[in-house]
């Protein structure tokens, strides 16, 4: 995001899983650079009171991302977290392959979360794994602003 915003890119971000009430280091950042932002879940899944209703704004999410995948208007665009609205079968998979695969010719993307279908990561330029080896969170320390968000 701050390459891209660094060279002079429009840059864009849809966030499928977190809610609005997150205060996340990398919004105020973009805030602040003026970098488009779209926070359209609600939460973690496995706290979510209405799993329907979060399922739903994961596929509004993805209507967004897919009219600005379309929209010739980016030059970078990030999904974030998109891998688990394809994972927990919100949005079909094969759709997103082919609105990455003719998204509009300059923009790149960018798309995070774990375990992306095979399909994903065929159509990927790059594919990045992280995983954890050890994690604060484990032995009872809470997330920490500036740290996890």
């Amino acid at each position: 995001m701050v390459r891209g915003w660094a060279r002079g890119w429009r840059v864009g971000v849809v966030q499928f899983v977190k809610g609005g009430k997150w205060k996340t280091g990398e919004r105020k950042l973009a805030d602040q650079l003026d970098i488009e932002w779209h926070t359209l879940g609600d939460g973690f899944t496995w706290e979510s009171t209405d799993l329907e209703r979060t399922a739903q704004l994961g596929r509004d999410a993805w209507a967004v991302a897919a009219a600005k995948l379309a929209s010739g208007d980016y030059d970078l665009l990030i999904l974030d977290e998109l891998t688990y609205v394809l994972k927990y079968g919100w949005v079909p998979v094969d759709e997103v392959v082919e609105a990455i695969r003719s998204r509009a010719p300059r923009t790149s993307v960018v798309v995070t979360g774990r375990n992306a279908p095979d399909e994903l990561v065929a159509v990927a330029d790059t594919v990045t794994e992280m995983r954890k080896v050890k994690h604060a969170y484990d032995e009872g320390i809470s997330a920490l602003k500036g740290i996890e968000f």
